[in-house]
């Protein structure tokens, strides 16, 4: 009877380390996608590839421009189109990504050139939160900020 036990011991200690490192790779693995897909919506601005911007945000995603005005999905992905125009280049600096259960901030900045105007050169600090729904990350709210490219 102590035999078996220990040996039920022994395979639950297994079964719960299995369970430790596939749940630690999952969270790897949406890491990469979350940072990936930021750095996806980045070069988009320069790209006017819309097709990211229309996969990574929600029907009911929410964002607030630098400005403070609000914007939806529908309109991210009509001004994604539009961004060209406008922007020469936007790549991803950086980004952390801490994970909440089936929740994920993420936090980065990313660096752009534009065609015309005053400055020429920024950056975007951001802050976007990702839900995972039906087993799939997407954004679900965003916040950016404009700043000197200079990170004094």
């Amino acid at each position: 009877m102590i035999r078996k036990l220990v040996l039920f011991g022994i395979a639950c200690g297994i079964l719960a380390g299995f369970y430790l490192v596939s749940a630690q790779n999952s969270q790897k693995d949406a890491e990469d996608y979350i940072i990936e897909s930021e750095r996806q919506w980045a070069e988009s601005v320069a790209s006017g590839d819309s097709s990211i911007v229309a996969r990574i945000l929600a029907d009911d995603f929410i964002g607030v421009d630098p400005d403070g005005s609000q914007y939806s999905k529908e309109q991210m992905v009509a001004d994604t189109k539009n961004a060209p125009k406008y922007f020469e280049s936007n790549h991803l600096n950086q980004v952390k990504v801490r994970f909440y259960g089936d929740a994920a901030v993420a936090q980065g900045n990313e660096s752009w050139v534009r065609r015309t105007g005053t400055p020429r050169h920024g950056r975007f600090v951001w802050t976007d939160t990702w839900i995972k729904r039906n087993g799939k990350w997407q954004i679900v709210a965003a916040e950016d900020l404009t700043v000197s490219e200079d990170p004094k």
